[in-house]
């Protein structure tokens, strides 16, 4: 049957208490005649998901065909959901009483994990009411829906997933519905760099399937000029029948690390050329966009994760800018002007950078190692 027209379900969370340290366990649902798949499903985008960290095989559509609800319902009820959550944590042994009182604000909204929000008829509508409560707005698309991406207002961070460097490659990984599914990736890419806000070109990398084709992915890369290029290693968190990925999956970090560096440099390799290339050419060239290199700016160990990021964007004195100055981007968005990237930086600090001895842990926060089999903490 058309995915589209399967019935929908909701469970809502009734509540949640702490009950100490417990044993836990996986549960797995067993296949029978009246299910519709062999575990829990979500409605996905224009992508069956293959590498998603939540295993499943999820209805999919073309198109918008379910109940909609009102976005100002939505993010009132996110919002509520979210307080009662916080509360029922207090007094769990570690939580910090300064952090539990402020997680109570909400002050960030990711749209994103499973899903493509870009799908809601009313996004726009839903980020304008983000935004007018000063939480900021982080969107995550698959790139199957270049139209809603050009429709879409200002966000605080646009992402793009780019799941492989060629057309084979993407169909293996996420079986796409559309059969014209490479075109619409690569059309979203190039809407990238009409957008003045930070743009995010997303990789997640699985060993076996798409962390070889380094010169594809620059070439996809160059249709967007993305502000930023997150590269991460995919997370296994267990053994499911919806996939078939296994530990061996999954990249250490110092092979995202050589995978990024290798990007980059044929990323501004790339450059260079096109640059030879221009000034050759007619004096038209002049008026064109000016062609941007990267660096590699952030790296976080344990997220098995590195970032590139353009220069001519946020390497301001030689001090790389990648945070956002949040309450900068919203009394932005409220005066209603236009506004871009330069518009609402924030340095990033020493310990993010890449290369940095904290290996991307916050020195504030206190880093717990679990102890090992050997005796040893690491």
């Amino acid at each position: 049957a058309d995915a589209a027209s399967w019935p929908l379900f909701g469970v809502a969370v009734a509540g949640v208490r702490a009950v100490g340290a417990r044993r836990v366990y996986d549960l797995t649902v067993p296949r029978t005649t009246t299910a519709v798949d062999d575990d829990g499903s979500f409605v996905a985008n224009g992508v069956v998901v293959h590498n998603c960290w939540r295993h499943h095989k999820n209805p999919v559509g073309r198109e918008w065909r379910w109940k909609t609800d009102d976005p100002v319902e939505i993010v009132a009820e996110a919002v509520r959901l979210h307080v009662k959550m916080i509360d029922e944590a207090k007094g769990i042994p570690g939580v910090v009483p300064a952090r539990w009182r402020a997680a109570k604000t909400v002050r960030h909204c990711a749209l994103s994990l499973v899903g493509e929000p870009i799908m809601y008829p009313h996004i726009n509508a839903l980020v304008g009411e983000l935004h007018r409560r000063s939480i900021s707005s982080f969107l995550v698309t698959n790139g199957q829906f270049p139209e809603a991406i050009e429709a879409l207002v200002p966000v605080t961070q646009l992402y793009v997933s780019v799941d492989a460097g060629d057309e084979a490659s993407l169909k293996r990984v996420d079986r796409p519905l559309f059969a014209d599914a490479w075109g619409r990736l690569r059309r979203s890419l190039e809407l990238l760099k009409a957008k003045q806000q930070r743009t995010v070109a997303r990789l997640t990398i699985v060993k076996g399937y798409n962390a070889d084709d380094i010169d594809g992915y620059a070439d996809l890369l160059a249709l967007g000029a993305p502000t930023l290029v997150e590269i991460k290693g995919v997370t296994f968190c267990g053994k499911s029948d919806a996939s078939d990925l296994t530990m061996d999956s999954c990249p250490w970090h110092h092979e995202i690390v050589q995978l990024a560096t290798a990007l980059c440099a044929k990323l501004n390799d790339r450059v260079t050329r096109l640059r030879a290339s221009s000034s050759s050419s007619s004096s038209s060239s002049s008026q064109q966009q000016p062609l941007p290199t990267y660096g590699l700016a952030c790296s976080h160990v344990h997220s098995v994760s590195v970032v590139l990021a353009r220069e001519d964007q946020l390497l301001v004195d030689g001090r790389w800018h990648t945070w956002i100055d949040y309450d900068k981007f919203h009394a932005l968005v409220r005066a209603g002007a236009a506004f871009d990237v330069a518009d609402y930086l924030a340095p990033t600090p020493a310990w993010a950078l890449h290369g940095a001895a904290e290996e991307g842990f916050d020195p504030t926060d206190t880093r717990l190692y679990k102890k090992k089999a050997n005796g040893k903490s690491r």
